[in-house]
């Protein structure tokens, strides 16, 4: 079995049926499609084809693409050098969400929305160096010691640890009088009034939200792109990725290369979560784990395994997508759940025609 079918089949392993119903990344439909008439299909074209339509579709698409590329960064950053397919990675921002969401409620709740915006930079930076910790003693304790076994062992390694993060958030959570079902108000409610309204442009009307996730998204990809391009360990990684050995002999020390950049993984999935504690779609909430690592897999295997420019371009493609297809199903044929299926839908087709991914090769990781 392929690299992609072990993923798939590990991922149905790892989600309950209820989180798949409930899930933004994930839901099914509960409804038969509403048959649409010829007219009414073509006067449903002209409004899709309207210039304001079409901009507010796009941003919508870019920042769904933006918060699907920052899920999966940090998976792909860890599986492009070390091989390792972390399924710990949607617990990790979950986690981040939950810090996130932790520091704004004790330091921004009271604060105008201009320092909202300032201490929601606070956030993302303690989140970002707490997972990163958390990250490099998972490595170093449970990681490394499997790097020479079948990717089985990491994959069970990996699910056992996000079923215990799990449990442990759920109990710290419900512990604290919270329900760790719902999305945590408290913190949604540090979101400032600027982000909360819409923003018109002429015809064009798009959720303030929207946009800072759009700009929270392109710093991302702008941070991991030149850390890979421009830094001295961003030079290890490309290198290890090709062969590690190699790297090795040249005296590099591999193993605390790998660290830093399991590490890295691990705080970029935080940063994610604590974007998404501020959106209404996702939330801080236990079964935010399962949520994320269902697009974060798919674009990560859409793109093709290990290549961060893959990640980029499938999760842009798969933003758009699934912000088209929410436009003409909620707005005409009243299929409940169906946008998210496309999601589906592109990955199903990109592994029948293209197995590997969008740019993927053949072999990914130094082992």
């Amino acid at each position: 079995m392929s690299v992609a079918g072990v993923t798939l089949a590990a991922i149905a392993a790892v989600v309950e049926p209820t989180q798949l119903a409930a899930g933004p990344g994930s839901q099914l439909a509960t409804a038969l499609p509403t048959v649409v008439p010829l007219q009414s299909a073509v006067d449903a074209l002209v409004d899709f084809l309207s210039p304001g339509t079409l901009a507010t579709v796009l941003v919508n698409g870019l920042a769904k693409a933006s918060l699907y590329v920052m899920i999966a960064s940090g998976l792909t950053l860890v599986f492009g050098l070390m091989g390792v397919l972390n399924f710990a990675h949607g617990s990790l921002t979950m986690i981040g969400a939950y810090l996130g969401g932790l520091i704004m409620v004790l330091v921004a709740s009271d604060a105008p929305g201009g320092v909202r915006l300032l201490l929601f930079g606070v956030a993302i930076a303690g989140t970002f160096a707490a997972l990163a910790l958390l990250g490099a003693g998972i490595e170093a304790t449970l990681v490394r010691p499997l790097y020479d076994r079948p990717p089985l062992y990491q994959i069970l390694l990996t699910f056992g640890l996000t079923l215990t993060l799990d449990e442990a958030v759920r109990i710290v959570v419900a512990f604290y009088g919270l329900q760790p079902i719902s999305d945590w108000q408290a913190a949604l409610a540090t979101k400032p009034a600027l982000l909360s309204q819409s923003l018109s442009v002429g015809p064009v009307s798009v959720r303030g939200l929207a946009l800072f996730e759009i700009l929270a998204g392109v710093a991302t990809v702008a941070a991991v792109w030149a850390f890979l391009t421009r830094t001295r360990y961003g030079l290890y990684v490309r290198a290890g990725s090709e062969d590690d050995e190699m790297l090795a002999a040249l005296g590099v020390d591999v193993r605390r290369v790998f660290t830093v950049v399991f590490a890295l993984g691990a705080g970029v999935a935080g940063v994610a979560g604590v974007l998404l504690m501020w959106d209404g779609n996702w939330g801080a909430s236990v079964p935010l784990a399962a949520e994320t690592l269902l697009p974060a897999f798919v674009v990560v295997i859409v793109g093709g395994l290990g290549t961060f420019r893959g990640t980029v371009v499938a999760g842009g493609l798969v933003g758009l997508a699934d912000a088209t297809t929410t436009w003409w199903f909620q707005n005409y044929v009243e299929f409940t759940g169906l946008p998210q299926m496309t999601v589906f839908l592109i990955l199903v087709l990109v592994l029948i025609f293209k197995p590997q991914g969008l740019f993927g090769v053949e072999e990914v990781g130094g082992h």
